[in-house]
């Protein structure tokens, strides 16, 4: 038992989570959980979320159609990417979750029926892989891991001592109800010790309890174990997810395998899955094509095809002649193979490069041909037909780089016909084709580098300098460099040595692209010929002339979930059709997605633009892991990404086909599985009619087809699709493909949402820094409401969010306070004030919750859910708190009715993303007969423009008056002279102008005659030279810059900025706001002066006498004239009292 007591102490879960946020009093936490675990219930047992479509009874089938059904009854159908059960869900996934989430919400609460489904993914290689390697160590080390040797998992020399007298592991009491927790009472030094070895290791890491590992060696175990935890974590979040429409996928469940057979059928039958020789990442462990959701390292990689030069060795170096004497037959052909992504420029051919601590095998290619390349390069030959494996163990013989150089070669193509040399290049990498690299230094700025340097340093690097000094002839003419792009490059880029990588990479992608798309051939054969159309055509006079072949390697690592380090091999096998041979399948996924999908940011758009662009030939079909088999070559399974493609689709009638996920007791239709066939899935999927033949051969029932009918024809099509935009290179991308493929176009997929990776309070979620949270974990931290709001407050485009768990922290407090003011302000209603509410403070509040419910919903509607947070609580609670405030100051108190108003609709507001918040509102506070879950968007008139302009006004006016203040009470705490002591009683004058300055009108019509009102733009070239020739720049051009605010970003009129006439009563409001500034600032005395005669005078509306109103004033102080209408001037002064 001491290494898996090591594992467990090194590895403890609790120590994931270790770095991130601690709560200390979790009283009010506590409250709001009970609340949420209370609604959870009755939601479950009142079946809110499950959502069927009109039935066939309220509407016969094609009665009407179904665009119209779904017109008279509107319908929202979101999914997210089901999640792929080898672990439990993380605070990442539940990011993805809370966007469709919170849309689900939206959508009921505008009337429609909404419906969220969630299916769990099991297909592919990581769960079989697992398993396996648990098989393997349950066989060498026991069912309970006592036989694994602790020194195979121990760093640094740690004594074995130090590893067995821990105490017993915790976990043998432990259940599945606490599967994430453990405690420890290891050192760190010897936790810090352990390393990952063995899968049993990393299954203690993610909360397996030790005496259940062993069952994970059967790979079912995998499928009954998480997905109760799954659906166990989302509901306690408080998702609104369907349950009955859930599934497992693989052979596990018959209904889904019949639905993949059905799939792969009708594709195969469309051509649009084929079989031949291609390209595929691939796994010699496993015996089968890896594809992305086969690797643990390397997804999103391809194959990268070169040309295979074969300069064929004339005369060997000295060293090299020496170290291979005897190991190779006489007459032997060796040919160095340089792979080269640029095979039209090979006639500029002036040296070839090695990596001179590389090492290199010679292998046999043929009878007595023999190929100078890396291990790794051979590798992949040896699974693409060009070397046998019985060639690459052991090569005829090995040999360093630097033994190599000074080999002259025959270079094909290249104007040096009597040979090249083989020359030093530090930077040529083993882990990059072939490790023989041809150099062309007219058109690769690399290259044209190095032999400069070559030439310079040839004593240096043991060479004769003519070698780097051959002839440089110009291959390709490109309009922006001419004919030498390369040395052009250098000197631009002010590159000085190879050591310059940035510079050298971009001169690098500058020069390919300049002399592919632009260049034309001015050598060879195919002189004047455009390049991108010569290239393929000296591609093919190479490999007809025996001097080239066609190579393919992974561009990148690739590693399997079995840990094998993945090769491209040439292969005959079973893939879909992506990409460039079926130009018109391309074609119409490409016009979907840019003309009628929608995506939601630009950014999303130009993923899926340059994913379609690039994809091509994807392997559907592998030999290892969980699956359903391909119906018309049973030996395989069909690819996880192949099988998970439209089953949206599925969801639609998951529940009249089984009651469980497993598929093992019929659904509502009671449906067998074998009755599923594929004429049945046809017809369920509006791809034919039904028939009596049908109905007869099926043995299903005529009303259960037509409703199974029903229910697919209203839910499609797919509103949204929320996943993360890493998938936009694969899944998302497969996703409209085969829907077009399969679908007839009125059920293509209507959007995509991608949303970024989440970061955890701003840093990369890991569980090796401790930064990382389950969203069990969070949940059980913050509660379902507190995570919900966090969530909607980290983000919503397509870059990383973050999720702050300040936010999520602080929002249990704001949660709790305003549950308990609401359920305050209700009990004491009576006591609240009564009768007409039409106080100027009273219309305030009510049209500012007019416009922010308004603005709510658009948001909303736009899913962006951090300002609809925003709008619908932040400023919401804001909004209440600034009108108790000045109702207070006032000495008339909160209107019971507004209350009231503000209490339902801040519930309403919160619906789609704090749900169990708002439903104890809604029933336990404001008594409402039903749950709020069926409740809609409040409905709300049109914001006063007047009165939001008046709010504008008064916060305005109130931040200017108190920055003063503050500012003088920083003067007077450092010791320096005031105009007056702020702590001393004082009073504070008010200067309200009624008529703007003379001198602006000028300004006005210079602006007026600029601005263009249909493009909403100022012509800037025009205004500022008449605004100049005034001379009065110094106070004109804040003044001009004003009045373009308004106009171009502010939003207002023109008419209204050019008349310049306040929406509201100045001299009123500022009446209004005098108790409340009395309050605010401490004042003994504050007046309120209207102005008259461009400020030197000025009227008294509000004095601190009653006697005082109305007097008129002289001679008032020189900042009276800074006034404006909208903009008072004011003072403060000490007085006696």
């Amino acid at each position: 038992m001491a290494a898996a007591e090591a594992t467990i102490s090194a590895l403890d879960p609790a120590k994931a989570s270790q770095n991130t946020f601690k709560l200390e009093n979790t009283e009010k936490r506590d409250t709001l959980i009970a609340i949420e675990k209370k609604y959870q219930a009755e939601w479950a047992n009142g079946k809110y979320f499950q959502r069927d479509a009109p039935s066939t009874a309220e509407v016969p089938l094609h009665s009407v159609s179904a665009a119209d059904l779904r017109a008279s009854q509107p319908k929202f159908f979101g999914t997210m990417a089901y999640p792929y059960m080898n672990g439990t869900l993380h605070a990442g996934h539940s990011f993805t979750v809370s966007k469709i989430e919170f849309s689900t919400g939206f959508a009921r609460m505008q009337g429609r029926r909404a419906l969220f489904p969630l299916g769990f993914h099991c297909t592919g290689m990581p769960i079989k892989a697992c398993a396996d390697k648990l098989v393997r160590e349950v066989d060498l080390f026991g069912s309970d891991f006592a036989r694994c040797p602790v020194e195979d998992l121990l760093d640094g020399g740690e004594q074995k001592k130090s590893a067995t007298t821990s105490p017993p592991a915790p976990t043998q009491a432990q259940t599945k109800d606490d599967v994430t927790k453990f405690s420890t009472k290891k050192s760190k030094a010897v936790a810090k010790s352990v390393k990952m070895k063995y899968q049993f290791q990393i299954m203690l890491a993610i909360g397996i309890p030790l005496d259940e590992i062993h069952r994970f060696a059967d790979p079912q175990y995998w499928l009954t174990f998480f997905p109760p935890l799954c659906q166990r974590d989302l509901t306690n979040f408080g998702a609104r997810i369907d349950w009955r429409r859930s599934f497992v996928t693989t052979e596990a469940n018959p209904y889904y395998d019949a639905f993949v057979r059905w799939q792969m059928n009708r594709l195969k039958e469309l051509e649009k899955i084929k079989y031949g020789k291609r390209y595929t990442i691939y796994s010699p462990k496993d015996g089968q094509p890896c594809m992305d959701h086969d690797r643990s390292e390397g997804e999103g990689i391809g194959p990268q095809e070169y040309t295979a030069l074969k300069l064929k060795v004339k005369d060997w170096a000295p060293e090299a002649s020496k170290l291979l004497h005897g190991k190779l037959p006489d007459g032997a052909n060796v040919y160095f193979v340089a792979a080269t992504l640029r095979p039209e420029t090979m006639y500029g051919q002036t040296c070839c490069f090695v990596g001179p601590k590389l090492q290199y095998g010679l292998y046999k290619a043929g009878e007595s041909e023999f190929f100078v390349i890396t291990e790794r390069a051979a590798r992949n030959m040896a699974y693409q037909g060009i070397l046998s494996e019985a060639s690459l163990d052991p090569p005829a013989a090995r040999i360093t780089g630097s033994a190599v150089v000074g080999t002259l070669v025959d270079a094909p193509l290249s104007v040096h016909s009597d040979g090249v040399r083989i020359l030093p290049m530090e930077s040529v990498l083993p882990t990059k084709g072939t490790g023989v690299v041809t150099s062309v230094p007219s058109d690769s700025p690399d290259d044209f580098a190095t032999v400069t340097d070559l030439a310079k340093k040839a004593e240096y690097y043991g060479i004769n300098k003519e070698w780097a000094e051959l002839e440089i002839i110009p291959i390709i003419r490109t309009p922006a460099y001419g004919d030498l792009i390369a040395p052009a490059l250098v000197k631009q880029f002010k590159i000085n040595s190879p050591k310059d990588a940035k510079q050298l990479a971009e001169a690098k992608e500058l020069a390919y692209k300049e002399g592919f798309y632009k260049g034309t051939m001015i050598f060879g054969e195919f002189k004047d010929q455009r390049v991108d159309v010569a290239k393929p055509k000296v591609q093919a006079k190479l490999i007809d002339g025996g001097e080239a072949f066609r190579y393919a390697e992974p561009d990148g690592l690739v590693i399997s979930r079995s840990g094998d380090n993945c090769v491209v091999a040439l292969m005959d096998q079973w893939y879909l059709n992506y990409g460039e041979e079926d130009q018109e399948w391309r074609a119409q996924t490409l016009d979907w997605v840019d003309n009628t999908m929608n995506t939601f940011t630009p950014e999303t758009k130009n993923s899926f633009d340059g994913t379609i662009g690039w994809l091509n030939k994807w392997a559907c079909a592998r030999t290892y892991g969980l699956g359903s088999r391909l119906p018309f070559d049973p030996e395989f399974l069909v690819e996880s990404l192949s099988d998970s493609t439209i089953y949206m689709a599925y969801y639609t009638i998951a529940h009249y086909l089984h009651k469980d996920i497993y598929g093992k007791e019929p659904g509502v239709g009671n449906v067998k599985a074998a009755q599923m066939t594929d004429e049945v899935w046809d017809y369920v999927f509006a791809r034919r009619n039904l028939d009596d033949k049908l109905i007869s051969e099926s043995g299903i029932k005529k009303d259960t087809l037509e409703s199974m009918r029903r229910e697919f024809e209203y839910w499609y099509p797919l509103d949204v699709r929320v996943s993360g935009k890493d998938l936009i290179n694969n899944h998302l991308t497969f996703f409209i493909y085969i829907h077009i493929a399969l679908f007839p176009s009125e059920y293509w997929p209507r959007g995509v949402r991608a949303n970024g990776h989440l970061l955890l309070n701003g840093d990369k979620m890991s569980k090796h820094t401790g930064n990382f949270l389950t969203l069990d974990e969070t949940v059980k931290k913050y509660g379902a409401d507190a995570s919900r709001i966090a969530l909607a407050d980290a983000g919503d485009g397509v870059e990383d969010a973050n999720f702050e768990e300040s936010v999520a922290n602080s929002n249990i407090l704001r949660l709790y306070n305003l549950k308990e003011w609401c359920e305050e302000s209700v009990a004491d209603q009576a006591n609240l004030r009564s009768g007409p509410r039409d106080g100027f403070w009273d219309r305030i509040f009510d049209n500012e919750m007019n416009g922010l419910v308004q603005e709510t919903r658009q948001h909303y509607e736009g899913s962006l859910f951090k300002l609809a947070l925003k709008s619908g609580l932040y400023d919401f609670v804001s909004a209440r708190d600034f009108y108790r405030e000045v109702t207070i100051a006032a000495g008339i108190g909160m209107h019971r009715d507004l209350v009231l108003r503000y209490i339902e609709l801040q519930a309403l507001l919160l619906t789609p993303i704090a749900p169990h918040w708002s439903e104890h509102i809604w029933l336990e506070v404001l008594k409402k007969p039903a749950t709020i879950q069926n409740a809609l968007f409040p409905a709300s008139p049109a914001p006063d423009t007047s009165l939001a302009s008046a709010l504008g006004y008064v916060r305005n006016t109130t931040s200017n008056i108190h920055s003063a203040e503050a500012s003088q009470l920083k003067k007077k705490d450092k010791g320096k002279t005031t105009a007056y002591d702020p702590r001393q009683p004082k009073k504070l004058t008010i200067y309200a102008a009624t008529s703007f300055p003379a001198w602006q009108e000028k300004y006005i019509d210079l602006v007026r005659q600029a601005f263009d009102a249909t493009s909403l733009k100022i012509d800037d070239k025009k205004l500022n030279p008449q605004v100049a020739k005034l001379g009065e720049m110094k106070k004109a051009m804040p003044f001009v810059q004003g009045l373009k605010r308004k106009l171009v970003d502010g939003g207002e009129t023109p008419e209204a900025v050019f008349q310049r006439k306040l929406a509201f009563d100045e001299v009123s409001v500022l009446s209004e706001m005098v108790s409340g500034l009395k309050r605010t600032t401490g004042c003994k005395v504050v007046e309120v002066v209207s102005l008259q005669d461009g400020g030197k005078a000025g009227r008294l509306v509000v004095a601190g006498s009653a006697e005082d109103e109305g007097r008129i004033l002289q001679d008032l102080p020189a900042v009276a004239e800074a006034a404006v209408p909208g903009t008072p001037a004011f003072h403060f002064e000490n007085i006696k009292v």
